[in-house]
């Protein structure tokens, strides 16, 4: 992916080991979550995909084609393991298709991540611009695209969705050192990538993943 994210600055405390994360199944939350978003998506291809998704400058059916583009591209980057830029290969869906036929594309590209994700031994790491990452790390930076996505997406359409806990759960203990406690896991994703206000904490305008493996005190 091209880290086209909505404004993006380094946040939070002092961040610390992401070790929680590292005995996640990450295939399994990858595939659940896709599962997930395809069906609630599907839900809504008769509506006017040409409209803005959430709050993004990217109308439905670009933002489809975005997650699709961060999906590969966290599974490419896997495979050639580049130490300072992004890969060449970029994955995009049919502009012209109808929206089930692009959901199936986008369901191809979380089982590519998903099965990259799987092949990929533990000590192997690959260049992004926020912090030089392994299999789990891409595979929660998915799930990230997949659920925070489908959420500005159903949110035009009217559907009503927020990510799944399990997984969301396991995305912060993973990328999201400064996450806020005593909250839902989806919610507390949300609020961290600039979605929604909680609680005493304002809604942010400026956010960023960690997704290196190491971290400095």
């Amino acid at each position: 992916m091209t880290a086209e994210h909505p404004a993006v600055t380094a946040v939070g405390p002092d961040p610390v080991d992401p070790a929680p994360a590292a005995s996640v199944p990450w295939p399994d939350p990858v595939a659940a979550v896709a599962e997930e978003c395809l069906a609630v998506l599907l839900k809504g291809a008769e509506e006017d995909w040409s409209r803005r998704a959430g709050d993004l400058d990217w109308t439905c059916r670009q933002t489809l084609d975005h997650i699709a583009l961060g999906l590969v591209g966290y599974a490419g980057l896997l495979i050639a393991r580049p130490r300072d830029r992004y890969i060449t290969l970029f994955a995009s869906i049919d502009p012209e298709a109808p929206v089930p036929a692009c959901l199936e594309g986008l369901g191809i590209a979380a089982s590519l991540l998903g099965t990259t994700v799987r092949d990929t031994p533990e000590d192997v790491r690959a260049w992004h611009p926020w912090g030089h990452s392994d299999a789990a790390g891409f595979a929660a930076m998915g799930i990230v695209e997949l659920a925070v996505h489908t959420y500005d997406i159903t949110r035009t359409l009217g559907l009503s969705w927020t990510p799944p806990d399990g997984p969301a759960a396991a995305v912060l203990a993973r990328l999201f050192p400064d996450a806020p406690s005593g909250h839902d896991p989806s919610a507390a994703l949300l609020w961290c990538t600039g979605r929604i206000p909680l609680p005493g904490l304002p809604r942010r305008t400026e956010w960023q993943w960690y997704g290196g493996t190491t971290r400095e005190p």
